[in-house]
C-alpha cells in the first residue's frame, strides 16, 4: 500500500505497470526507424533535389540560405529548442490538473501521426519533410516527459529501478523488432517490386503506426490521478505554467543533492548520446566499414541491448542503482579507449565494441531515470522530469562539439573519440558525490 500524489491511498497495479512499459515499445519505433536510420538520408536528398546551383534551400524565403546537407541537423535543433521552451510549462499544466494521461496519448498521438505523414514524401518537397518532422519529434519529446512522471505512481521506490529497467529492454526490443522488419524490406525492396524510396517511405508510415497502435495499451491501463497542487483563485493554466517554470528553477535550489545528480547525470548522458549519434560516422570514415557493417551493428545495439538493461536492472537490485551507474561509466570509459585503438577495416572489433555499449547503454540511463523519480517533490513530477528532459536536451550539443572541435584541431577521428571520456570521467566524478538517501529525504521533506 502506499501514499499516492493525490493523497489517498491505493494499491499498486501490476497490470498497470506492464501497460507502462508498452509506450516505451510503442514510442522506440520513431527513435530508430526515423531518426536514427532512414529519415536523415532521405530527407536531405529530397532537400538537394530542391536546392539551386549553389546546394542551398530557402525554407524562410530568399534572405535564410541553408545548405541542404545541414538541412536535417538544423531540424534537429530546431525541434529541441521548441522543447526547451514548452516543455517544462507543459509539465506545470500536467500537475495542476488531472490531465497527465491525456497530454500523454495527445502527444503520442500527434506526433504518430506527423510520422505517418511522412509516407507523402517525394519529389522535392523537403519544406513539408521538415514541418513534419518537427512537429513530430517535439511531440514525442513531450510525450516521453508525461510517460516518466508516471513512474512514481505506478510504483514505489524501491521498484523504481526494476520497474524503469524492463521498461527500457521493451523499448529496446521493440525499436529493433521493427527496424529490423524494415531494413529487411528497405534491402529487398527490387524483389517487393518497390524502389528505395518508396521502401523508405513505407518504413517511416510503419514506424508512426506501430507508435500509435501500441500507444492503446498503456492508453487502455494507466489510470488517472487528482492533482496535488489547485489553482489558485484568478490564476489559469497557461499563465500559472510560466510561473511554475521560474518556480521549479527556484525551488530546485531547496534540493542539492537532486541538482548534483542533475549535474553528473546532463555530463554523462551527454557522453552517451553523442557517442551513439557519432559511432555510425566514426565506423565510416575512420574504421572504413561498409554500410552493411554500420547498419548491423545497430541492430546488434538494439537486441544487446535488451539484455543489458535488463542485466544492470538486476545488478542494481544488489549493489544500488548509484553504484551500477558508476560501474557502468567505467565501461564507457573503457569503451572510448578501445575506440580509439581498433583496427580499421575489422568488423568484428566493430561489433565487439557495439556489444560493450549496449551492455551499458539501456541499463544506465534506465536506472538515471529511475534515480531522479525518487529525487521529486511528491506531486511535481510532471514538473521536474520536464526540467529533466529540458536539461538533457538542452546540453546535447556540447559532446558533438567538443567531437568536432578535436577532430578539426587535430584531423584524427580517434582523438575526437577518445576525447569524449572527459564526459564519463567528470560525470563519475559528480555522482559518486551524490547521496540518494539524503536526496530523497530532501525532496519528502517539503
Amino acid at each position: 500500500m502506499s501514499t499516492s500524489a493525490g493523497s489517498t491511498t491505493t494499491s499498486y497495479d501490476r497490470r498497470e505497470q506492464i501497460g507502462w512499459y508498452w509506450y516505451d515499445w510503442a514510442n522506440s519505433a520513431f527513435s530508430t526507424t526515423v531518426v536514427s536510420v532512414f529519415l536523415g538520408p532521405y530527407l536531405t536528398g529530397i532537400a538537394r533535389s530542391a536546392a539551386d546551383a549553389t546546394g542551398h534551400v530557402y525554407p524562410l524565403g530568399g534572405w535564410l540560405p541553408i545548405d541542404a546537407a545541414a538541412y536535417f541537423p538544423y531540424l534537429i535543433s530546431l525541434s529541441v529548442l521548441l522543447q526547451v521552451l514548452f516543455l517544462p510549462i507543459l509539465g506545470a499544466i500536467a500537475d495542476f490538473t488531472q490531465r497527465k494521461k491525456d497530454l500523454l496519448f495527445c502527444f503520442a498521438f500527434l506526433g504518430s501521426a506527423a510520422t505517418m505523414g511522412m509516407y507523402f514524401l517525394e519529389g522535392s518537397n523537403y519544406q513539408l519533410g521538415g514541418g513534419l518532422f518537427v512537429l513530430a519529434n517535439l511531440a514525442f519529446g513531450a510525450s516521453i516527459v508525461f510517460y516518466n512522471a508516471f513512474l512514481p505512481d505506478i510504483a514505489p521506490s524501491g521498484d523504481h529501478d526494476r520497474i524503469s529497467s524492463h521498461a527500457w529492454a521493451l523499448g529496446y526490443l521493440g525499436g529493433g523488432l521493427l527496424l529490423l522488419l524494415n531494413l529487411i524490406l528497405f534491402q529487398r525492396a527490387e524483389s517487393f517490386g518497390l524502389s528505395g524510396g518508396q521502401a523508405v517511405r513505407i518504413s517511416l508510415l510503419s514506424a508512426g503506426a506501430w507508435w500509435a497502435l501500441f500507444t492503446l495499451i498503456p492508453l487502455s491501463r494507466l489510470r488517472r490521478r487528482a492533482p496535488v497542487r489547485q489553482l489558485a483563485s484568478g490564476e489559469r493554466l497557461l499563465t500559472v505554467g510560466f510561473r511554475q517554470l521560474g518556480d521549479t528553477i527556484r525551488s530546485a535550489r531547496r534540493y542539492p543533492q537532486t541538482l548534483l545528480f542533475l549535474a553528473a547525470y546532463l555530463l554523462y548522458n551527454d557522453g552517451i548520446q553523442t557517442v551513439i549519434g557519432l559511432a555510425s560516422t566514426f565506423g565510416a570514415e575512420e574504421l572504413k566499414l561498409e554500410q552493411g557493417t554500420l547498419i548491423s551493428g545497430i541492430l546488434l545495439v538494439q537486441f544487446v541491448g535488451l539484455f543489458g538493461a535488463l542485466a544492470l536492472g538486476r545488478v542494481a537490485q544488489r549493489f544500488g542503482a548509484r553504484n551500477t551507474v558508476l560501474g557502468s561509466l567505467v565501461v564507457w570509459v573503457g569503451a572510448t579507449v578501445f575506440g580509439y585503438v581498433m583496427a580499421a577495416g575489422d568488423a568484428t572489433q566493430f561489433y565487439l565494441l557495439a556489444t560493450i555499449i549496449a551492455l551499458v547503454l539501456g541499463g544506465s540511463q534506465a536506472l538515471s531515470r529511475s534515480m531522479f523519480a525518487r529525487m521529486i517533490p511528491p506531486g511535481r513530477e510532471a514538473e521536474y522530469f520536464s526540467l529533466y528532459e529540458v536539461s538533457e536536451r538542452g546540453t546535447s550539443w556540447i559532446g558533438p562539439l567538443l567531437f568536432g572541435l578535436a577532430l578539426q584541431f587535430t584531423d584524427s577521428y580517434r582523438v575526437a573519440i577518445v576525447s569524449l571520456m572527459v564526459f564519463f570521467v567528470v560525470g563519475f566524478a559528480l555522482l559518486s558525490r551524490v547521496d540518494v538517501a539524503r536526496a530523497e529525504a530532501e525532496a519528502h521533506a517539503q
